[in-house]
């Protein structure tokens, strides 16, 4: 009776869970993977952008900017949805609750970085003078900030599972969120810090694209 008793209990278990978790987990899987196959198109595309010079922020610029500023929402929403999928599957142990809240914090604010946008500098677009702009915007400003907020906050997420993976013995997990935040929180070059910046979003985004694609396997969420 015991032994037929555990299958059904699981089976209980694994039901309770919303069918949108699915949908909100993919969502978070692709998020990263969105962003990067937007700013590579459109990098491609329009004339004088340059990734040595102009960070991929910049891209949110001129008269195609709402492309950028599309992506950067969308990518956020991907985020919530991937806080929203941890929550309903990890129920029990260490950042149970924090991890969700940060990544929440993180997509709301790539939201807010696409919604006030970068300035114009360096030649970008075209049209604009060379060189920085000479006094920041306050969207930029508040740009800038948001950005800052969204990768501390991923940062924090990844030490949490860090601390939680090494708790568990699962090495690969550990090694896999310790770089990431060692990228995240590593300080800023001035002189590649636009290069830097978006190795450091496909380390944030990989490890997103990864903790979502490690949920879809739980039990809780294939079966």
């Amino acid at each position: 009776m015991t032994t037929n008793s555990a299958p059904r209990l699981a089976h209980r278990e694994i039901s309770a869970l919303p069918r949108s978790t699915r949908p909100l987990l993919l969502a978070g899987a692709f998020a990263g993977p969105l962003f990067y196959l937007s700013a590579l198109v459109q990098m491609l595309t329009r004339p004088g952008f340059d990734i040595r010079i102009h960070p991929l922020s910049q891209l949110s610029t001129g008269d195609l900017g709402w492309i950028q500023i599309l992506t950067f929402v969308l990518v956020g929403l991907g985020l919530i949805c991937l806080a929203v999928g941890h929550r309903r599957v990890v129920t029990d142990g260490l950042g149970r609750a924090a991890i969700p809240v940060l990544i929440t914090i993180s997509g709301a604010g790539f939201i807010a970085a696409g919604l006030f946008p970068q300035d114009p500098a360096n030649g970008f677009p075209l049209g604009v003078a060379d060189g920085p702009a000479a006094e920041p915007t306050w969207h930029a400003v508040i740009h800038m900030a948001a950005a800052i907020v969204a990768f501390t906050a991923l940062a924090v997420a990844a030490v949490i599972a860090l601390i939680r993976a090494v708790r568990e013995r699962r090495a690969v997990a550990a090694i896999g969120s310790g770089i990431v935040a060692i990228a995240l929180l590593a300080p800023v070059a001035p002189d590649i810090a636009s290069i830097q910046v978006a190795i450091t979003g496909l380390f944030a985004f990989g490890w997103c694209t990864a903790t979502a694609i490690s949920l879809l396997k739980s039990p809780r969420v294939s079966r």
